[in-house]
């Protein structure tokens, strides 16, 4: 299906303030994108540069006052995500070397705590794609997904005993559960069609087999039409926006619909 995705924020600011932004999706595997704007106001000048994961990001001074960010893309995606069950676990001295990082505990994803539910998640079945899919369906099952039950400091550890929480904090556990079974897994935001209720959008993907696997613990089955704009080891990653100074977000819409 063809999309045309994007957001608007608008900032307030008190005086000059930085900002870095990671709003810019880039063509790969499932997604195409055939054209793309991006509009500020006022106008101002800016860097673009690709981060560690490949990340497509905007580096620029906002000025005094209102600033709005506008950014819009139409893309061709897949109307539906790969699966393979049964797909196989790759030894660690045959994983790429990029992949490896994916592997370690992070901020948000503490893996080395969480082995102890991991293994009870996952006992019986069969590495590794399998096991992905039981910490996929164990989360959605589990945690109930509902606004405002955490923050931006929540950590898979804290939504493994609550059990309640966010996109955010569900992909977050579902990584940490992974990792620590030694599946590298990483952290995606982008855009999902017929996403309810509309927001920017948080999962997961397990590299098993030989490539990266998509796996969402808010959805009861795989979905396609997806638009992928960042990737990284957790949520300290891939902010679409992270300001600095006297700057403040004070307003963000965000958009998904089918297009022609």
């Amino acid at each position: 299906m063809r999309l045309s995705a994007g957001c608007e924020l608008l900032f307030e600011a008190s005086a000059p303030a930085p900002l870095i932004l990671m709003l810019r999706p880039r063509s790969g595997f499932g997604q195409f994108v055939m054209r793309e704007e991006y509009r500020f106001d006022p106008s101002v000048s800016v860097i673009e540069y690709v981060d560690n994961y490949g990340n497509l990001c905007q580096r620029l001074i906002t000025p005094t006052g209102l600033f709005r960010v506008e950014t819009s893309a139409v893309v061709e995606t897949a109307d539906q995500i790969d699966v393979q069950p049964g797909a196989p676990f790759v030894l660690i001295q045959n994983l790429p070397d990029y992949v490896l990082q994916f592997l370690l505990p992070s901020r948000y994803c503490q893996s080395d705590l969480l082995a102890g539910l991991a293994n009870k998640i996952v006992a019986g079945i069969p590495a590794a794609y399998d096991q992905v899919e039981a910490i996929r369906s164990w989360i959605h099952a589990n945690v109930e997904y509902r606004y405002e039950t955490s923050d931006a400091s929540t950590s898979a550890v804290e939504t493994a005993k609550t059990k309640v929480g966010v996109c955010r904090d569900l992909t977050h556990l579902g990584i940490a559960l992974c990792r620590s079974l030694t599946i590298p897994t990483r952290m995606v935001v982008g855009y999902l069609h017929q996403l309810e209720p509309m927001d920017l959008h948080a999962w997961f993907e397990a590299f098993v087999g030989d490539r990266w696997y998509t796996f969402d613990a808010t959805q009861p089955k795989p979905r396609g039409n997806r638009i992928a704009i960042a990737y990284g080891r957790d949520a300290a990653d891939v902010a679409l926006a992270t300001q600095y100074g006297t700057l403040n977000l004070t307003e963000m819409k965000v958009w998904v619909n089918a297009s022609n």
